[in-house]
């Protein structure tokens, strides 16, 4: 049976780049073992298959079979590992440290103590530069051991300086675990559930929130305090649909990198991060000249050596730029352009399939379904729609229920009528499971499962109440992001007028460019 990616030997493979194979070839060749020549075999068979493939494996190599293959895989897995430890330890400060401490272990245990010692104070430093907190206490705890077990001819001062030390650094880690378990949760609940649709929701993440704050923030300081706080805050601010402290927040996360510049290679991944939660920020409240330039600077920022120094952060600045780029189309109206690039999007996320989660799929395949049906291309539409509505039904409730409304509108505007009755039945078998629908989500499927099959008059008729309906939901804040996913105001407004949605958003995007 052929898995593309189902294998994790398979997957370590297929993530290396060519100097990294090389690398391996010349670590792995070292040893004149004859079990390590057959671990070549099998890393050239894994290399050149597309897909994860046992039976293939099998006639690659005549000599394994299962057991052998398997303890042959894992042999395998370990070498990469340490291939890769090898060549990569000095592009980490995690791995320098991480080496530090072994070296330092393995002194002590050989009875050199002082030297153990020494090499301690170096990685001390280090980690203290580069406020790696969760390595430096584990320094601390060997240095204590050493000075408690043996004579070492340290001064008492020192050893007091050690005890506050350790406290401190205690206290820190206390901090930033608490404020990052914070972001952590926050996020998981919005990867749940969305956004907040109503005040008892919006009281139950207040109160959350507010129980896990640490009780004085004021205390709060260093870079790893500060970043996860920023973070909680802004997801905090995003789940209730308050863009304007999602904003504010956003600007110190990347404003935290410029007082630390240091931590942009050390952190690049909070970094990037960052970047794309501004440019989401300037997307939610329609700033459309931040948002250009921000993205501009992104762009720019990715195409520098410390951007493309890894896979993971590579991958991840294409997610997020290509993400921005579809953004700036829906927030300009300018579907078809946008829709130009679906090809290149499409083929990134196929080259990084091994790296992109679930829920950043179903996004794109939202957003893409969105550009489609802005240009009118309505099949289109519905074929991405089809890949959430019969997606991975445990992410985000709120996409769920705003694709399965696209996926009405657009069978709506292709006159499938003699489909929409059996369709909208469907759609009110899976809202009667979900809870608190938004009085927009409510108000647009009341509209099109009882506005199809009406002559053109009593349609237009139907159609000027339900503008005016929504229209006047723009004001709650308990709606606004439900705009952002689906512009049904710009939608019925094009009905209304006689103007395609394309035509519309593209009007209001010009005029508040003039302002």
């Amino acid at each position: 049976m052929s898995t593309r990616f189902s294998d994790a030997l398979f997957q370590l493979v297929k993530s290396l780049e060519k100097a990294e194979k090389r690398h391996f070839k010349i670590y792995i060749k070292r040893s004149s073992d004859k079990e390590d020549l057959k671990v070549v075999q099998l890393f050239d068979a894994l290399d050149s298959m597309e897909e994860y493939d046992e039976k293939i494996l099998f006639k690659k190599i005549s000599s394994l079979n299962k057991s052998k293959l398997a303890n042959l895989k894992t042999h395998l897995y370990k070498e990469l590992l340490a291939s890769l430890r090898l060549l990569k330890s000095k592009d980490s400060i995690d791995l320098q440290l991480s080496e530090h401490l072994d070296d330092a272990r393995l002194l002590y245990n050989k009875g050199l103590k002082l030297q153990s010692l020494k090499i301690i104070d170096k990685a001390k430093e280090l980690a203290q530069t580069n406020q790696k907190f969760n390595t430096l206490v584990q320094l601390i705890s060997l240095e204590k051991k050493i000075e408690t077990l043996h004579i070492t001819r340290s001064s008492t001062e020192k050893t007091q300086l050690l005890a506050e030390q350790s406290m401190e650094v205690s206290r820190h880690i206390e901090r930033v675990t608490r404020l990052s378990n914070l972001a952590l949760l926050l996020y998981r609940w919005y990867v749940i559930n969305g956004h907040t649709r109503n005040e008892t929701e919006e009281k139950d993440v207040n109160l959350f929130f507010k129980n896990y704050l640490p009780a004085n923030l004021k205390e709060i300081s260093g870079f790893y305090e500060l970043l996860y706080l920023y973070q909680s805050f802004c997801w905090y601010a995003f789940i209730r649909q308050d863009f304007l402290l999602n904003y504010r927040y956003a600007v110190k996360w990347v404003d935290l990198y410029a007082e630390h510049p240091l931590m942009i290679n050390i952190e690049m991944g909070h970094y990037i991060k960052g970047i794309h939660s501004l440019i989401n920020a300037h997307f939610a409240l329609r700033n459309f000249r931040g948002f250009d330039k921000t993205l501009a600077e992104f762009e720019e920022f990715a195409k520098t050596p410390a951007a493309i120094k890894h896979d993971n952060f590579r991958v991840h600045i294409s997610i997020y730029i290509n993400s921005a780029r579809i953004n700036k189309h829906l927030m300009k109206g300018s579907f078809t352009e946008g829709v130009s690039l679906v090809p290149e999007i499409e083929n990134n996320l196929a080259d990084y399939a091994l790296y992109v989660d679930p829920h950043r799929i179903m996004l794109f395949n939202y957003k893409i379904a969105s550009l489609f049906f802005g240009s009118r291309d309505f099949d289109k539409a519905i074929d991405y729609l089809h890949r959430i509505i019969h997606g991975p039904g445990d992410l985000r409730v709120d996409l769920q229920c705003y694709a399965r409304l696209l996926h009405l509108l657009s069978h709506y505007e292709l006159g499938n009528y003699d489909i929409l009755d059996s369709l909208s039945k469907s759609v009110h078998r899976f809202f009667a499971k979900m809870k608190n629908l938004t009085d927009v989500e409510r108000a647009t499927f009341d509209f099109l499962q009882h506005s199809f099959g009406y002559p053109p008059k009593e349609i237009r008729e139907r159609l000027h109440k339900f503008y005016d309906q929504v229209r006047h939901l723009e004001k709650s804040r308990f709606e606004t992001r439900s705009f952002a996913y689906l512009d049904i105001i710009s939608w019925a407004e094009g009905k209304v007028s006689g103007k395609t949605m394309e035509a519309v958003i593209n009007q209001k995007y010009k005029s508040s460019r003039r302002k």
